[in-house]
């Protein structure tokens, strides 16, 4: 259930609330997680235009932040997770050089830090619920 953070320039993508659907979805089927309300709820990208610079003052760079529940990711799904995010704001930006200006930061926060409906879920809390609703 993670939250996702991208940084671009202003302009930097025409259509911003098709970025976040796409990588939020992106992540949940790289996570494995399956598409119960709990995930689909609680997977959310928010895209920030902010100014951007590096040293040469190009603002062509975008920042991808991502935040999961502790142990989310194993090393193979955050490969996966860095490699797609990267092409999907690419993709979306129409941009296919963009991929390799784009920086994923993966974040965990500890066992019981993933607050949902004034909650804060430990992991087993969080695979419960998910449990209830995967239950017939």
């Amino acid at each position: 259930m993670p939250m996702i953070d991208v940084y671009a320039a202003p302009g930097r993508f025409a259509d911003p609330s098709g970025l976040a659907r796409t990588l939020a979805a992106t992540l949940m089927e790289v996570e494995g997680v399956p598409p119960i309300a709990l995930f689909r709820e609680n997977t959310a990208a928010f895209v920030h235009e902010v100014v951007v610079s590096d040293v040469d003052g190009s603002d062509d760079h975008v920042r991808v932040q991502v935040l999961t529940n502790a142990g989310a990711l194993d090393r193979d799904k955050q490969l996966a997770a860095v490699r797609r995010l990267a092409d999907v704001v690419a993709e979306v930006a129409g941009d296919p050089s963009l991929t390799e200006r784009t920086w994923v930061l993966l974040t965990e926060t500890y066992d019981g830090g993933w607050g949902i409906a004034g909650h804060a879920n430990t992991n087993a809390e969080i695979v419960a619920l998910a449990r209830e609703q995967l239950a017939p």
